[in-house]
């Protein structure tokens, strides 16, 4: 008798672990989504200028409320993996020149130069000089696009290849890219300076590019010539605070730090 009734809870006690395990399953998967964070339009932190007042009036995209794809959308780490990894579905490929620098110290900078697909809005003739995030170049995804769009619309595009991030470039001379140095950068821009002497400039840098970029606009009043102005995307300010930042667990930062330590190692691997 009582192995019969033992034999009759079984079910039940098993039913029970199913639905803990698919509770368990969905709770990971909202947290890991993070659907149940709200949407709201970007926080805004500017000093009220007749400038700030014509980017807000030019651009209403900033002051309107995000709204993410559906499911996925919502998740930095899954939008990451997603656009660095896959790209999008049919993903741009601008096709442009390589051009050749030769450092003073030996050293071969390299960049690639992209001519525009239309007349600009204003008639004008304007290039933008892009630096790339850390140990990216012309070929990476995001910059493609980027290139792309800001071609249709009638830019000249110059972007840098970071020394020794392009697998096929080798290294002319003991060094590679840093986060401070802001030679190759100068080089590339005094290039089209001296190339198209009619054309207007816009800095553009992507996080570790957006240091480059500011920093080499303020060593010299003279590298401000012909910029009409400077977007620097996702910097980063501090590298100590940043470095502790990234020693947390919180988020997965401590692993996006494993995954950028790595593929540093790789590049400098690559040129021993």
């Amino acid at each position: 008798m009582s192995t019969m009734l033992e034999t009759s809870e079984l079910p039940a006690v098993f039913d029970g672990v199913k639905l803990a395990a698919v509770a368990a399953v969905l709770y990971v998967i909202v947290r890991c989504l993070n659907l149940k964070s709200p949407t709201a339009p970007p926080e805004l932190i500017y000093q009220d200028s007749a400038l700030a007042r014509f980017l807000l009036k030019s651009c209403p995209l900033l002051t309107k409320e995000y709204i993410p794809p559906l499911i996925w959308g919502k998740s930095g780490h899954i939008q990451t993996a997603l656009y660095g990894k896959m790209g999008r579905v049919r993903s741009p490929h601008p096709y442009g020149l390589r051009k050749y620098l030769t450092m003073p110290d030996g050293a071969t900078a390299t960049f690639d130069l992209f001519e525009p697909c239309s007349e600009h809005c204003t008639g004008e003739d304007v290039t933008m000089v892009i630096c790339p995030g850390i140990a990216n170049h012309s070929e990476k995804q995001y910059i493609r696009t980027f290139v792309d769009y800001a071609q249709k619309n009638g830019y000249r595009c110059a972007v840098l290849n970071h020394l020794g991030a392009l697998p096929n470039i080798e290294l002319t001379s003991p060094r590679m890219f840093t986060y401070g140095c802001t030679w190759e950068f100068g080089a590339m821009v005094n290039y089209i300076k001296k190339t198209y002497p009619q054309t207007q400039l816009v800095v553009v840098g992507f996080s570790l590019g957006g240091n480059i970029v500011c920093k080499y606009l303020g060593e010299s009043q003279a590298n401000q010539e012909r910029v009409l102005c400077c977007v620097s995307l996702c910097q980063g300010y501090s590298a100590l605070r940043a470095q502790e930042t990234f020693m947390q667990w919180d988020h997965c930062r401590r692993f996006y730090n494993f995954l950028m330590a790595d593929n540093m190692k790789k590049i400098i691997l690559s040129h021993r």
